[in-house]
């Protein structure tokens, strides 16, 4: 049995206007999902969304990864079990970890020779075909972990200040949200547009910033993009209520992470601030967890289990 994991995900800057080619900043972090697969002699998903065969339903991203590593091997029967720290519907990227790691650990088995490209790119492939206008970030950071500008695919130094997610335990739907967006912004292009070049513009800026360290004015910039992104719809009550319960607390910044509407929050947190930004989340409904960004990308985790 080949076990592999990747790593899930949360935005500095950029979600939403990275869709339309805007840059973005987007780093891993360590919660990871873990997939095991073994030859068998019918192909089985396991997950605790039940057990399934190719079932685009239940399984979209698993089953369209098996799919296309069909193409390039003679997978008849695969058992695939699949455990994640990363909710689903939450922000965090968990379709695109499953998607990676299950890609990585069928390329062990079957012996497809994938470079890290490769798996990034196939997976970006099919998370566009369950979401449609998906974008490459996700797909590419749980692949290559690290700091990584997008769609410049630049690696930037490692965030080193403690990381706070807030999950309102709410799932909200990528597809739905992205198309809202669009709607949108096909409605009063003259106002929207400007809005998300001006999200792109914040990554741009903050480029400099991430190599100095500068998480002070990081953390500015981040509460200015959300606002930008209440201002195109994708905020809720719950997520606000928790970005100002870290902010109130501590937090050098809080904003939605991913595609919004629910899902999660994001805080960059002092060395000594941690600890009562997590609880005031807490105590404001939500889910805290306390993590940090990661260099490690996909990874085998053990060729026995």
């Amino acid at each position: 049995m080949i076990t592999c994991s990747a790593p899930g995900k949360v935005y500095l800057f950029g979600e939403h206007a990275v869709v339309y080619g805007e840059s973005a900043i987007c780093c891993a972090v360590e919660l990871r999902t873990k997939v095991h697969v073994e030859k068998s002699e019918s192909i089985i998903i396991e997950s605790t969304l039940g057990t399934t065969g190719i079932d685009h339903e239940t399984h979209p991203y698993v089953s369209y990864a098996i799919e296309k590593m069909q193409q390039l091997a003679n997978i008849e029967g695969v058992r695939i079990r699949i455990e994640s720290e990363l909710p689903v519907g939450s922000g965090l990227g968990s379709s695109a970890a499953v998607t990676v790691a299950t890609i990585k650990a069928l390329d062990i088995l079957y012996e497809c020779g994938l470079s890290l490209e490769d798996i990034a790119g196939k997976a970006h492939e099919i998370e566009r075909m369950v979401q449609g206008n998906a974008s490459p970030t996700d797909t590419y950071v749980s692949t290559m972990g690290g700091v990584v500008m997008i769609p410049q695919r630049k690696k930037l130094p490692l965030i080193e200040c403690p990381i706070v997610i807030g999950n309102t335990n709410r799932f909200s739907s990528t597809k739905e949200l992205v198309g809202n967006v669009a709607k949108l912004r096909s409605e009063f292009p003259e106002i929207i547009e400007p809005i998300l070049s001006d999200i792109g513009q914040m990554s741009l800026l903050a480029e400099k910033l991430v190599h100095e360290n500068d998480y002070e004015t990081i953390g500015k910039l981040m509460n200015v993009n959300q606002g930008l992104l209440d201002a195109i719809g994708v905020g809720s009550a719950e997520l606000s209520t928790l970005v100002y319960a870290a902010r109130n607390n501590g937090a050098i910044s809080a904003k939605i992470t991913g595609a919004g509407g629910g899902g999660c929050m994001v805080a960059l947190a002092g060395k000594d601030s941690t600890s009562a930004i997590a609880n005031a989340i807490e105590d404001a409904g939500g889910e805290a967890i306390i993590t940090k960004n990661t260099e490690e990308g996909v990874r085998l985790e053990s060729l026995n289990g």
